[in-house]
Order: C-alpha cells, then sequence, then structure tokens
C-alpha cells in the first residue's frame, strides 16, 4: 500500500542551541554540578497516513515527537497507573486482538466487569467522538477515564503520577518529550495520546484491492459489493454495511454519528441517550471501525455476538423494526431482499457468507505484528 509521510513539527517548547553545552557547568561557571542537563527540542515525528485515509488533524498544544510517542508507549503498558499494580492500558487494548482483549465486557483490576466491551484504538486519531457514546473528544481527554474508573484501573491519576515520578527512569522521559522532569497528569494524557495516534491500520488485503483490483477472491469481491449496496426495491440486493461502516475508515467515529442498530425494543443501555439525556439518542451508539474485525470478537457494545456470522444473522434476519430510533438504513423496504411484504433484508446463506469474507480481507497482518505498537517494558 502507498502511504503519505506527514512531518508534525513540534511548537511550544522554547529552548536555545547555545544551552547544549552546559550540562557539566554550574550556575557560577565551575565544574561539578548536580544541575540536569538542558534538554534538547523533541523531533517532530514522521506519520506515514495510507493513500486515500483523510488528512489528520493533531491539537497545536501536542504535536507528535519521537520522544512524546515512545514515552506515551511505555506508560501504554505501564502497570503503575493502575491501583493494584497488575494492570495497564494494554491489558485491554492487545495488539494481537487489534487493540481489544476479546471479553464480551472489560474486566478491570478489581475483577468487576465493565457495563460494555473494550473498543479496539485502531485509527483513533480521526475519532471525533470516542467510547461508544461518545463521552469524549480528544485522545487527551478519554485516557482519563479508564485510569480513574473504578472498574478500570481504578486510580486517581495524581496517584499514579507520584508513582511515575519516583521511577527512576521516568523524570529523564518526561524531560526529553516535554521539557521537564516534572510529571503532571496534564503530561501524563498528552504523552498516551501521542502513542494512541501512532496506531494507524491501513495495509489489508482490501488496501491493496482497492488499488490494484488484485487479490481478492470471487466470494470476497461479491462481499464487497454487498457491503457498498443499497437496496433498490426488485433490483438491487445490499447489505447496507456502507451507510455507517463508511470508506476508508470503515466506521463512523470521525464522523460523529451514532446509530441504533435494532439490537433491542427496550434499551437496559441507553447508549448516547445516558448522555445527551435526549429521547431520540436512546439506545444509539457509535459504529466502530470493522478494521481488524476478524480479531475483535465478540460483538457489539455488550459483546452479545460471538461470531462475524451471528452479526451477519442479526442485520440479514433479526433486527427489532420496532426499536425507537432504529436507523432508517435497517428499515429496510419490501423488495428483491425481502419476503413478499417483509421487512428484513434477508440475505441468503451465499450472500451472508460473501459479507463475512470480504470482512476478513481488513486484517491488517502488518499491524498487530508491528513492534512500534508492542511493549517496550
Amino acid at each position: 500500500m502507498a502511504f503519505r509521510t506527514t512531518t508534525l513539527s513540534y511548537a511550544g517548547v522554547l529552548l536555545s542551541a547555545l544551552a547544549l553545552g552546559i550540562a557539566s557547568c554550574s550556575k557560577g561557571g565551575g565544574s561539578g554540578s548536580n544541575e540536569p542537563p538542558t534538554p534538547t527540542a523533541p523531533t517532530a515525528y514522521a506519520l506515514a497516513v495510507p493513500a486515500g485515509f483523510p488528512t489528520p488533524v493533531i491539537p497545536a498544544d501536542n504535536p507528535l515527537t519521537n520522544e512524546g510517542v515512545a514515552l506515551g508507549r511505555r506508560l501504554f503498558y505501564e502497570k503503575a497507573l493502575s491501583s493494584t499494580g497488575t494492570m495497564s492500558c494494554g491489558s485491554c487494548h492487545q495488539q494481537s486482538k487489534a487493540f481489544t482483549d476479546g471479553l464480551p465486557l472489560a474486566v478491570g483490576v478489581d475483577g468487576v466487569a465493565n457495563p460494555r466491551g473494550t473498543m479496539s484504538l485502531i485509527n483513533a486519531l480521526w475519532s471525533t467522538q470516542l467510547t461508544w457514546d461518545g463521552a469524549f473528544t480528544t485522545l487527551e481527554t478519554q485516557a482519563l477515564k479508564p485510569l480513574e474508573n473504578a472498574v478500570e484501573l481504578h486510580q486517581p491519576l495524581t496517584v499514579g503520577v507520584g508513582k511515575l515520578q519516583a521511577i527512576a527512569a521516568y523524570p529523564p522521559l518526561f524531560l526529553a518529550a516535554f521539557g521537564t522532569s516534572t510529571i503532571t497528569n496534564e503530561l501524563l494524557l498528552k504523552a498516551l495520546a501521542q502513542f494512541e495516534r501512532t496506531l494507524i491500520s491501513g495495509s489489508s488485503r482490501y488496501d491493496t484491492y482497492m488499488v490494484t483490483r488484485l487479490g481478492l477472491t470471487t466470494d470476497e469481491v461479491a462481499g464487497l459489493k454487498l457491503y457498498t449496496t443499497h437496496i433498490a426495491p426488485g433490483s438491487v440486493r445490499g447489505a447496507e454495511c456502507f451507510h455507517c461502516h463508511t470508506q476508508p475508515l470503515m466506521s463512523s467515529n470521525y464522523e460523529g454519528k451514532f446509530f441504533n442498530n435494532g439490537l433491542d425494543h427496550t434499551f437496559t443501555d441507553p447508549g448516547r441517550g445516558g448522555l445527551t439525556k435526549l429521547a431520540v439518542d436512546q439506545g444509539k451508539f457509535i459504529a466502530p471501525t470493522l478494521r481488524n474485525i476478524a480479531l475483535t470478537a465478540p460483538y457489539m457494545h455488550d459483546g452479545r455476538f460471538k461470531t462475524l456470522e451471528e452479526v451477519l444473522d442479526h442485520y440479514s434476519d433479526h433486527v427489532q423494526m420496532n426499536s425507537p430510533n432504529l436507523d432508517p438504513n435497517l428499515a429496510a423496504p419490501a423488495g428483491i431482499n425481502d419476503p413478499p411484504f417483509g421487512t428484513h433484508m434477508d440475505l441468503t446463506a451465499t450472500e451472508k457468507k460473501q459479507v463475512v469474507a470480504f470482512l476478513k480481507t481488513l486484517t491488517d497482518s502488518t499491524f498487530i505484528t508491528d513492534k512500534r505498537f508492542a511493549n517496550p517494558n
């Protein structure tokens, strides 16, 4: 796959090149001082963006740097940020599972299940709405929740900062990344966000096919066509997937859209509605990325479906048509995908297999084995 490289310059660190030689000098110009060395400016991180992906938007107050990303990667796998010292962000966001955990519901340090499952961090760089209900709009603010949440890492951030300050390795790393060896809540969250913004996946067989039109089987191509087709009653069959999982990111995160996909008639989890308190948002959730979807089972916000086949069965045959706020693209009109006067898409067994076959082409084997994202500790 083709990539474009975006170099993001570091702003806001005011350092003098003349200061590089003063590390061994005392205040009076003598030798033997215990003063820490004056840091050099962090180096800009070259972000490789897959061809066809949107242009990334990086916060002006937290540009990507090699030093910041390296620090964020180490913090991502740092168990001192949990109350028991037994878990890290990487415990629930495992690279081999496309940064999910394989559980229906996330389980925290105290063995208590979260009400929702772990979301993938793939391509979170483009997300404008984070978490299932869109409670956060930046990675910097979102990172605070799992760190402090009682059913996740369950530790006040200030406590975690104190632990890091006492670990000899961390003050120099913060000095290199941010120009100060004093660790703060804000700088810790910024470093985590920098690393998470580098978790870009765009080298699947699907991506190769979109450039070359080669490499997919007949069934996989048929599945792609169903994925991207809207039903036209009486003439065109389709699976309607693209409305909520839009190309190339295969997600609605970057569009800030939420959907009721017809799982239930009444809601035990109100989704977006629990945040906004609006009736129109009840039962709506973000449509997560389908990239690497074959690695992120089980599925839905509550992990109710164990396999992709179960997911296709739901969308084809079991959407709750009387569910409040049901997305109109799932309220399929009576037509060629429906029985007479029916209301479901009613994909055939072959069509379901073709869609599942296509979804598996979204697996990016280079991403899940990339050493840049692995635990460095």
